[in-house]
């Protein structure tokens, strides 16, 4: 159950734990599934506390900053995995000033009724960041929670992990980010018109617009994707690029679905990305670039066919 801290207060003992979790991956799951089970074993609400924007985004105004997952995304991954609460927090500039012990009676006890707290051993807090899991059990003693180190090396998986998925995903290496996501990674739009190329081409494609500007988009080039549409699942392939060969100048994603003809403009859909196919180049001719999506598409139903269309 996914909560704004403004307007909850628990009522019941929880057991927390506190991060950004960007991509949900492996890494995060092992974390969360663990914060899950001494939940269930010591009689506590499970509760992860997140923060949106990215603190970087507020602090060093980095907008540069590039996620794996919006927070609507993460919101949702979060909440499939069988947690009791979510909580998401706004990150502001008077948030990050507030002191390390007002931030855990004010939050962790007064608003999360924090009994144990599961945290990694480089986990800072407070004001300038200067408060460690040394200060946290220090307060734990002070305000009745128990604090549980998260070992070096599971910290270290899930910021290397992280890491990883960012560097696959710029390579266009989708099969191995979805390795470390344990899901596929996804993008999120509406579907808007586009110049009607692809229908010239008899490759008629859905523009996807991204709204989230801080969502990292993969390397440009073509994709083999699969969609959830209508109940039904509709496989397809995307290209991220410029449309160098018509000299396109602004960067679009467009998917062409195979076998599907229905209106879907306006409507928001999520597009997983399954394999990469090539990288975008500029054809000599629009034949050629045809031709060319032609053997794309054969070699997105192979693909497909071969891996029994998952």
């Amino acid at each position: 159950m996914v909560k704004d801290i403004e307007t909850y207060k628990s009522e019941e003992k929880t057991v927390v734990t506190i991060g950004t979790f960007d991509g949900v991956h492996i890494g995060h799951q092992k974390i969360v599934n663990h914060l899950i089970a001494d939940g269930e074993t010591n009689g506590l609400k499970s509760v992860i506390l997140t923060f949106f924007p990215h603190p970087r985004m507020v602090l060093q105004k980095d907008f540069n900053i590039k996620l794996i997952n919006t927070i609507k995304e993460r919101r949702e991954i979060l909440d499939g995995l069988g947690l009791d609460y979510l909580i998401i927090k706004k990150f502001t500039m008077e948030f990050s000033r507030l002191k390390a012990e007002d931030f855990v009676r004010q939050i962790l006890v007064d608003k999360l009724n924090a009994k144990k707290v599961i945290i990694g051993y480089d986990h800072r807090f407070g004001r300038n960041r200067n408060a460690d899991i040394n200060d946290l059990k220090k307060f734990g003693d002070i305000y009745g929670f128990e604090v549980e180190e998260i070992s070096a090396q599971d910290i270290d998986d899930v910021s290397v992990s992280s890491t990883k998925i960012r560097k696959a995903l710029m390579e266009g290496d989708v099969v191995k980010a979805n390795a470390f996501l344990g899901y596929n990674f996804a993008i999120c739009g509406v579907v808007t018109r586009g110049k009607g190329l692809g229908r010239q081409l008899n490759f008629p494609t859905a523009n996807i617009k991204v709204e989230e500007d801080y969502k990292l988009i993969p390397k440009q080039g073509s994709y083999i994707v699969k969609a959830d549409i209508n109940n039904g699942t509709i496989y397809g392939m995307m290209n991220i690029g410029v449309n160098p060969t018509v000299n396109g100048q602004k960067e679009t994603i467009e998917v062409h679905f195979f076998n599907f003809n229905l209106d879907i403009y306006d409507k928001t859909i999520q597009i997983e990305l399954l394999s990469r196919i090539r990288d975008e180049e500029k054809f000599e001719s629009v034949e050629a670039l045809k031709q060319q999506l032609k053997k794309d598409k054969e070699t997105a139903l192979t693909y497909i066919a071969t891996n029994h269309a998952q």
